[in-house]
């Protein structure tokens, strides 16, 4: 059984003044005002969101969808762009895993495996022990995922009076605010170098390969930062 204690309290956690749940929240009512002016409806939209649960995910599905592509091209875009999700799974499920709690737990919990969500984990696993980790952390990501959905509703039945540039600025919060939640993590060579030389040599790619620039400049710049910090 889940423990409602630390349940609660991950959910609880969302309400902190570093919480990244305002900017989210804020970028899926933009994604629930494209949904509906693409043609989506409101069962379609809050399906989308309740699935898919990503903004990057989100919008190359409905790009993808305003171009007429395949259901089968949707669903390969989706999924490789949320491969990036990969390493934040990585990361973090050595920090739940407790040999006392059912497996279920952790395949149940996978699909709350975002930016926002990883976020407020990694702020405040030290704080729970780690027997209650995986509770905590479902709390956490059920908060995200329910603000999620209930932005996607709200962008959805506000579309009318969201014009395109209102729409732009919304989407771009949760990027601004994950860019200034990284230069707040600088604290080793590593981080801050994998920061740095991924500003930097992204948009140098993207003049060769715009396509392919982020990927291309994050892997280069997060490999040299890794090297460099290990040889140190």
């Amino acid at each position: 059984m889940i423990n409602p204690k630390y349940f609660f309290r991950g959910l609880k956690s969302l309400k902190s003044l570093d919480s990244p749940a305002l900017a989210l929240g804020a970028s899926f009512i933009a994604i629930g005002a494209l949904l509906k002016n693409i043609g989506f409806n409101l069962e379609q939209s809050i399906f989308s969101t309740f699935l898919t649960y990503a903004l990057p995910g989100s919008l190359v599905m409905a790009e993808s969808f305003i171009v007429g592509a395949s259901l089968v091209n949707i669903f390969l875009a989706v999924w490789l762009v949320n491969a990036r999700l990969y390493p934040m799974t990585v990361s973090l499920m050595p920090l739940l895993f407790h040999k006392s709690q059912p497996k279920w737990k952790y395949y149940l919990s996978c699909h709350f495996i975002a930016v926002s969500a990883w976020l407020i984990m990694k702020s405040n696993y030290q704080k729970i022990e780690k027997k209650h980790r995986i509770d905590f952390w479902m709390g956490i990501g059920t908060g995200t995922w329910l603000t999620a959905i209930f932005s996607t509703i709200i962008g959805f039945l506000a579309s009318d009076y969201l014009n395109k540039d209102m729409m732009i600025g919304l989407a771009i919060v949760n990027p601004v605010y994950f860019t200034c939640m990284m230069v707040g993590a600088m604290k080793s060579l590593q981080i801050s170098l994998s920061i740095i030389l991924g500003a930097i040599l992204g948009p140098v790619f993207f003049f060769i390969s715009p396509e392919w620039s982020i990927l291309y400049g994050g892997a280069l710049g997060g490999t040299a930062a890794f090297f460099i910090g290990e040889f140190k």
